[in-house]
């Protein structure tokens, strides 16, 4: 599988998205995510952030974190809101609380985030990715998560 797909997207496991994330050229990858399969892509990592989530790790972590994803086809972002508390991990398509933490990066970004390709930090260094609020909490996050490595 090398073509990024959305519609095979969703039937492929974390490892396998991961890797088609990284040998597709970062122009497919914006293409796809400025169409209108953007909003599935969004609901399929989204929809897996909880069972992606290491308890083990998160400890006595409460947050609210707001994930905003620029470059939609409206000129918009589209905002997540993740929840971690008492050891779980919520998502809700619509912020309902004020985050501790607001991460705002483009798609391409945020899926080479999510995927394991990109460190976030020297995102965060370079500008690609904007961090306001609790910046411990931004420098941890990848540890909440079993992100998978392609």
């Amino acid at each position: 599988m090398t073509d990024f797909d959305p519609a095979t997207f969703a039937n492929v496991g974390p490892k396998e998205f991961a890797q088609l994330v990284k040998s597709t050229p970062d122009d497919k990858i914006a293409q796809v995510m400025s169409g209108d399969m953007r909003d599935k892509v969004l609901g399929e990592v989204f929809g897996r952030m909880p069972s992606l989530f290491r308890a083990d790790r998160a400890g006595s972590t409460n947050a609210v974190i707001h994930w905003i994803i620029t470059g939609r086809p409206d000129g918009g972002s589209d905002t997540y809101e993740v929840v971690i508390a008492d050891g779980t991990c919520v998502v809700n398509e619509t912020p309902q609380h004020d985050p501790k933490l607001s991460l705002t990066m483009g798609p391409v970004e945020f899926l080479k985030i999510v995927s394991g390709g990109a460190n976030p930090v020297m995102m965060f260094m370079t500008g690609k990715l904007k961090a306001k609020g609790d910046l411990g909490l931004a420098a941890n996050i990848a540890n909440l998560f079993d992100i998978p490595k392609a």
